[in-house]
């Protein structure tokens, strides 16, 4: 799945299919400026920042179980979110700090460090990184991602997959090869 954020005409937090199918509204109420957005991969939750509202907020990823994790002015002006282990990492892009914010009681908020210039914030690390299974965009036997011959998108599951070309190109009839 992709899950993205929206404050054009309405306000919403998305889901939908890698190929762009299936696309959802998870969050369209009570929110103004949805701007960061993080996922909670072991326990399919959904973080965001709304920076209208000053606040963090969760869902998981139907749009239940929504609550606020922190809310109010030491929180202004964040961009770029993370999730790793019990806490949310952030950047308060007033005074360029690294903040960690306990994303169960909202309460422990720490500023980390300082960086000129940073806007987003990502955690790598080994248990952050789901394992890979066999998928249908897999490399076939003539170097082909999933058959395609330009780019191929998983779609509704690992095992089910759309072909898409590249600009000037259009999709040939068998689904697979750009013209």
């Amino acid at each position: 799945k992709l899950f993205f954020t929206d404050y054009g005409n309405t306000a919403k937090v998305e889901r939908c299919d890698m190929d762009g199918m299936n696309r959802t509204w998870i969050v369209d109420s009570k929110i103004e400026q949805p701007t960061a957005l993080a996922l909670d991969l072991i326990n399919k939750y959904v973080y965001w920042v709304d920076i209208y509202l000053d606040s963090v907020e969760v869902v998981d990823y139907q749009g239940r179980k929504r609550h606020t994790v922190i809310k109010g002015k030491q929180i202004r002006h964040l961009c770029g979110l993370a999730v790793f282990e019990n806490y949310l990492y952030t950047i308060n892009s007033d005074n360029l700090s690294i903040l960690r914010i306990n994303r169960y009681n909202g309460t422990d908020v720490q500023s980390l460090a300082r960086l000129d210039n940073a806007k987003e914030i990502r955690v790598y690390q080994k248990r952050t990184q789901t394992a890979v299974r066999s998928h249908a965009c897999e490399v076939d036997p003539y170097g082909m991602p999933g058959g395609c011959s330009h780019i191929c998108l998983l779609s509704s599951n690992y095992k089910a997959r759309t072909c898409r070309c590249r600009t000037g190109f259009i999709l040939g009839s068998d689904g697979r090869s750009c013209k």
